[in-house]
């Protein structure tokens, strides 16, 4: 059933709530799944010498265990990816549909030279080609079936719900958002984009996100992983100064999104849930916050189907998803690095930007601009034009590049391997609305600081 409301939040559906009776459950799985999945997802550990979350542990075993195979392995999740929906006819489901599916054919194409080392010598340019299929398409490819086995374990043993009523009166407030989305919002910045967005996707198809609320999380919380931030930090220099940088960015990151879910388009997005789908409203809170936090847990665990399928369902989710997000990578994402590389385009739409970086009085304000444009195509690109320039240049950069959080190299081909509907015209909005804001913000803070 659809529901449909305000922009502040969906109209009272007439779908049932939990009741105050208590309910059998073992609630032992919600504190032994829970902690596994939050231990793999938000707790650093270090091995090696490299301290990261232990699913990127994972991830980074599997690449240096069979690294031979993982082309391979990318080439047939391109290849059942780029087939899927013209077998399904999910192309048919709208225009933004048709143009994916046509550019994840386009990349099976690009993958296919890409493995087997035939086309012409840019795509093989370290920039290029190699850069997509090393830094970004088998990443994914791993981190989103693996991370999927755990994300089971995270979301479907009552965790979020105890989270969600706990997290209400911030995250209803401040961000238009049920309490229940804190977990997104904490899994991006210490997991990745394609892990939340897989959260996201998977709870708006149980018709616990409205359409608004899904496009909100995604498009507000889906940022790269701490773990990414550390890589633009090293490559800015800022490492001396990382708690800053972590915390400022994270503060301005979500300062932005509670902006922009007051004004169009978010706000104007309607409150349906999936089609199909009966929206799950969050339950009242009675007796206690912390009680019905409790009641709303017991009540998840006391419906698990069993964890072996619990694990199946969200990792065929994975797969499908993974399917999706690669061939787009191949596609769009080199389109944009072709545009960035060959053409004025971004130099162009810099000037967008330039009178916000002239009037905050940024050094080299015109440079600022052209990287926080550049940074639609790719998150790190920004980053490699202001590698000599002031500190507060550096941060500045360091700071939007991830605020903005939309980006065509890899977020946006994830958020349309979703089941969330997506609109481009309505994305690139919003992208200029976070990187103004952004600009707004992190200016100041990085010419007081540096």
């Amino acid at each position: 059933m659809s529901t449909s409301g305000g922009p502040g939040g969906p109209a009272q559906p007439t779908t049932v709530t939990s009741t105050d009776e208590p309910v059998a459950a073992p609630m032992w799985k919600f504190f032994v799944y829970s902690a596994i999945g939050v231990v793999m997802f938000f707790v650093p550990v270090t091995i090696g010498g490299t301290s990261t979350i232990g699913l990127d542990h994972i991830v980074t075993w599997v690449r240096g265990a069979v690294p031979a195979a993982l082309p391979w392995y990318a080439l047939a999740l391109i290849v059942a990816g780029a087939i899927h929906p013209w077998v399904t006819g999910s192309w048919r489901r709208s225009t933004t549909d048709l143009v994916f599916s046509i550019a994840r054919a386009v990349g099976l194409v690009v993958g296919v030279m890409l493995v087997f080392e035939v086309g012409p010598a840019w795509l093989f340019a370290e920039g290029m080609g190699p850069f997509l299929m090393n830094a970004l398409v088998i990443p994914v490819g791993l981190l989103v079936p693996i991370g999927a086995v755990f994300l089971a374990l995270l979301v479907g043993y009552g965790l979020m719900e105890f989270i969600g009523v706990l997290a209400r009166p911030v995250m209803r407030p401040i961000f238009r958002t049920p309490g229940r989305s804190a977990i997104d919002a904490v899994a991006s910045f210490v997991g990745s984009y394609s892990l939340a967005l897989l959260i996201t996707n998977r709870v708006y198809l149980q018709g616990r996100y409205t359409q608004r609320e899904a496009m909100v999380i995604a498009t507000g919380f889906s940022t790269v992983s701490a773990t990414f931030m550390i890589v633009v930090a090293n490559a800015l220099d800022l490492m001396s100064h990382w708690s800053l940088y972590f915390w400022s960015t994270l503060l301005i990151t979500f300062v932005v999104t509670a902006v922009t879910v007051r004004i169009p388009p978010l706000s104007r997005i309607p409150d349906e849930t999936a089609p199909g789908v009966e929206y799950v409203p969050e339950a009242p809170v009675t007796g206690g916050r912390v009680a019905t936090a409790w009641r709303e847990a017991r009540h998840t665990v006391a419906a698990d189907p069993g964890v072996g399928r619990v694990i199946l369902s969200t990792f065929r989710d994975g797969v499908t998803m993974a399917m999706a997000i690669l061939p787009s990578i191949l596609s769009i994402g080199l389109l944009g690095l072709v545009l960035a590389e060959f053409t004025p385009l971004f130099d162009w739409l810099g000037y967008l930007f330039y009178p916000i970086t002239w009037a905050l009085q940024i050094p080299e304000p015109l440079l600022v601009a052209k990287a926080a444009a550049l940074g639609v195509s790719e998150m790190f690109l920004p980053a490699a034009l202001v590698t000599e320039s002031a500190m507060s240049v550096r941060y500045v950069v360091a700071v939007v590049c991830v605020s903005q959080i939309i980006f065509f190299s890899a977020m946006v081909p994830s958020l349309v391997g979703t089941r969330i509907p997506v609109s481009i015209p309505r994305l690139l909005i919003i992208w200029f609305e976070r990187v103004v804001l952004s600009l707004v913000l992190a200016i100041p803070v990085g010419l007081l600081l540096f």
